[in-house]
């Protein structure tokens, strides 16, 4: 019967090569292996009778993995370890790997340096999105937009103030997984039931069992040890990556919802390459696809987030393998979707246009209107009620909006309209000047992005590859 292989989409075709590489199947076997021959050299150099040829051995054909024939054991064995362990077995020669180990030993802290590393890589790669987000932020603090809330015009911003809005948010994640990166425990080598039993057993001490541990984990540079754990290190561990990971995600799945109502003004686009076709029927079409699977990665994120919150709180006694399926998906697969995000961003960011002119036209459209809290605050400063003025101006901001749209008048004559009103108190001189000026009218943009560039600078001089990063050619 014909085998069929069915992909991982987003191993295949949205993360980076380092982060599927990081996730193989290969890699993880040699990884494990690694881990083995690191158990093997500390329980040699505690006084366990290991053969230095045997480790060599091992060395040597670390990186030999033929994935069918471990299967092949797999369907015998029933157990994934015991089947890479006689694969590891035959291989050297010897069998000194696993000495005192269940394999939770093995996995649990396997699997933690894979997620570790990933954690790793997400972060250099978030801080050089910080750093694009920050570019955007100074190329366009100066460049008036129409603001909106509950997405109708409300204000002016500025194009760079937006990007700031985004990048803050974005910041305070990055800064969470830093922290993370700096203090993820590691179970340890704490045996079947986290008593470390069988090492104490083996080496015939608990001080030699704990030295072992200790050796161990300098071999995986961790930076924590679980010390009283079970079976499995505890599930809200994974909980708190994951969580982490979709924290990190929404500000990108802001931008890019952002990103595409802007596109569909036609204020800005996330960018076109070359050769690049936006509908198989529409020829003319540039759809914000990029943005679009984004939000879509956002989604897949919070999917395995659910995942999380179900192992989380629902260990058993010392352990269990009911998380083991739901884990097998959530962890790797929650890397691969977060590094396909990232990438897509820091792609969009570099690639986005950005046009003024319709952005002038929007603004021109809207001005009078985007003014009206400044028109208010001015009658105050002249001697009205607020209450007073706030009545009045929305009173002609509305009527001046109705006959627009009904087309009763073709120019905006809010102005006019106000001058007229004694509440307002004041001249149309007064009206026309703050109009005039309107552009400017966008109150301290220009100090909120400034700190937020600062924020930026911070993190590009702790990594200073960040700057240049240039992504993998996404589909």
């Amino acid at each position: 019967m014909e085998k069929f292989v069915l992909p991982n989409v987003l191993a295949d075709r949205y993360a980076s090569s380092p982060m599927v590489s990081l996730w193989s199947p290969t890699g993880k076997v040699i990884m494990e292996r690694e881990f083995w021959i690191a158990v093997m050299k500390a329980q040699k150099e505690l006084g366990i009778k290991i053969e230095k040829k045997a480790i060599d051995q091992s060395e040597k054909v670390k990186g030999l993995v033929n994935l069918d024939s471990i299967r092949e054991r797999e369907i015998v064995t029933k157990h994934d370890v015991k089947a890479r362990l006689e694969e590891f077995a035959e291989l050297s020669g010897h069998q000194h790997a696993h000495k005192g180990m269940t394999s939770r030993d093995l996995t649990e802290n396997v699997e933690q340096l894979q997620t570790h590393r990933a954690l790793s890589l997400i972060l250099e790669k978030s801080v050089a999105c910080l750093c694009a987000l920050g570019e955007k932020a100074k190329k366009f603090k100066d460049l008036a937009v129409t603001a909106r809330s509950h997405n109708v015009p409300a204000q002016l911003t500025t194009l760079g103030k937006r990007m700031a809005n985004w990048g803050e948010e974005f910041e305070r994640s990055v800064e969470a997984v830093s922290r993370l990166c700096a203090t993820y425990p590691y179970r340890g080598l704490k045996g079947a039931v986290g008593t470390r039993l069988d090492q104490v057993t083996l080496l015939g001490s608990s001080r030699k069992a704990e030295q072992l541990d200790q050796k161990v984990m300098k071999h995986l540079g961790a930076t924590g040890v679980w010390e009283n754990v079970g079976q499995v290190y505890p599930r809200s561990l994974d909980f708190e990556v994951v969580s982490l990971l979709f924290r990190l995600a929404s500000a990108p799945a802001s931008f890019a919802k952002t990103v595409r109502i802007m596109a569909g003004h036609e204020l800005l686009g996330e960018g076109f390459a070359k050769g690049q076709t936006g509908s198989s029927a529409m020829p003319h079409k540039m759809n914000s696809r990029s943005c679009e699977r984004i939000n879509g990665f956002h989604a897949i994120i919070s999917g395995y987030l659910t995942m999380a919150t179900q192992l989380s709180g629902d260990q058993w006694n010392e352990g269990d393998v009911s998380c083991s399926v739901v884990r097998r998906l959530m962890i790797p697969d929650a890397f691969l979707a977060m590094d396909g995000l990232l990438e897509t961003f820091i792609t969009v960011l570099a690639q986005m246009e950005v046009f003024p002119s319709v952005i002038g036209a929007e603004r021109k459209k809207y001005l009078p209107f985007l003014l009206t809290t400044t028109v208010m605050m001015e009658a105050v400063k002249a001697g009205s009620g607020r209450e007073d003025a706030h009545a009045a101006i929305k009173e002609h901001a509305l009527a001046t909006v109705r006959d627009l749209r009904r087309g009763k008048i073709i120019e905006n004559d809010l102005a006019d309209r106000l001058a007229k009103d004694k509440r307002i108190g004041l001249k149309i001189k007064d009206l026309r000047k703050i109009i005039k000026e309107g552009d400017k009218a966008v109150g301290a943009a220009h100090q909120q992005v400034e700190h937020f560039i600062k924020r930026v600078q911070t993190w590009s001089a702790r990594y200073p590859k960040a700057k240049t990063y240039s992504p993998e050619s996404i589909l």
